[in-house]
Parts: C-alpha cells; sequence; structure tokens
C-alpha cells in the first residue's frame, strides 16, 4: 500500500495523533484510514482517534478530542491542578446539561452535568502527564465540584484535595469564595477551611 506523507506527518506535527476530522480537512476518506488501521500504519486507539505505532496513548486528550463540550473536572481535575492524593482511576467528565454526550464516551467515563450558564466558570488549560494541553477546570472551582458531589466521591478523595488545597501557594480564596457562593457551597467550603487554615 502507497503511504501518503502529508497524513502521517500531520499526525507526526500533533504528537503522534490524527483525528477522522483532521483525515477529511486534509482530503482523504475514512477508507484510507481503515487501510492504514489494517497494515499497522496507523492504530485506532478510539472511535475517530488514531496514533502512530511509536507513540505513547495519552488518554486524557485522546479522550477530549472526542467531544468538543467535554472538561475534566472533579477527580480529574484534582490530579491535573496537582492537588489529588493519587491518579484517577476513571475520568471525571462535566458537560453542559443540555448537551448530548454519545454513550462511546459515557461508557468511559463518569459524566456530571451543569447548567449552561455555569459551565465556562473557571475552565482552563493543563497539561497533562504526556504534555497535552486539555481543557479542565481552575482549583477553586473543582474544589466547588467535588463539595457538591461529594455523595458520589469518597471522603478520603475530598479530605486530601481540600488539605492540599489549603497548602498550595496558588490558591486564591476569594476567587474560591465567589464560586462557592455561585455553587451552593460555602458553608461547607468555610467549614473545611477553618480547620485548615
Amino acid at each position: 500500500m502507497k503511504l501518503n506523507k502529508s497524513l502521517l506527518e500531520e499526525a507526526a506535527r500533533n504528537n503522534g495523533i490524527i483525528t477522522t476530522e483532521n483525515v477529511e480537512k486534509l482530503g482523504f476518506s475514512r477508507a484510507l484510514l481503515s487501510e492504514y488501521v489494517k497494515s499497522g500504519t496507523l492504530l485506532r486507539v478510539r472511535q475517530g482517534v488514531y496514533i502512530l505505532p511509536d507513540s505513547v496513548h495519552d488518554d486524557m486528550y485522546t479522550l477530549m478530542l472526542r467531544s468538543s463540550k467535554i472538561v475534566f473536572s472533579h477527580g480529574s481535575a484534582l490530579f491535573l491542578n496537582g492537588i489529588a492524593e493519587r491518579t484517577p482511576f476513571i475520568h471525571h467528565v462535566t458537560i453542559p446539561s443540555d448537551f448530548y454526550l454519545p454513550n462511546s464516551i459515557k461508557n468511559e467515563c463518569v459524566c456530571f452535568y451543569v447548567k449552561s450558564d455555569l459551565f465556562a466558570l473557571g475552565l482552563t488549560e493543563r497539561k497533562t502527564s504526556m504534555g497535552n494541553e486539555v481543557r479542565c477546570y481552575n482549583a477553586e472551582r473543582t474544589i466547588c465540584d467535588i463539595l457538591r458531589s461529594r455523595s458520589r466521591l469518597d471522603e478520603e478523595t475530598i479530605a486530601g484535595a481540600m488539605k492540599n488545597y489549603a497548602a498550595s501557594e496558588q490558591k486564591d480564596l476569594n476567587l474560591l469564595a465567589e464560586y462557592a457562593q455561585k455553587f451552593k457551597v460555602f458553608s461547607e467550603v468555610k467549614r473545611y477551611l477553618e480547620v485548615l487554615l
């Protein structure tokens, strides 16, 4: 099979990753992708996401590529912000409540839904351990999220995150108070921080 150099160069420029969308923008067919997978020139790591065989699969980055609305949150955002006690076993993502996420994505992660007017609050980007930028929430938004969802998270995760946040030199207590009011967790934030600060 004749290899298309520009398609492989595009993957190489993007840390060894290429999506079906990229391939179509370059003017190539999905059938070509199938041929490349059959020949071992590309590996399919997720629906619509492919990597070069010598690339390391960045699970968080390739999950984010599946949807423009995925934002890493809760345990995943704790990890990305450097305030987690441990690496999450499964990714946590937040999406707007009026957005449909395909089951193929829902089955790979824990999904949280939020009203559209609160979706972008605290939105930022952080680098994964492999150096790719992904969308996630800042530390202050993440603290509010884990307190809002405490029935779905274990107490050890919450306590560890609060302790690490309180010890962080990058913490912004004014911003945390502002977000806590909006998410109606101000009393919970205050209770934790009175002990830790």
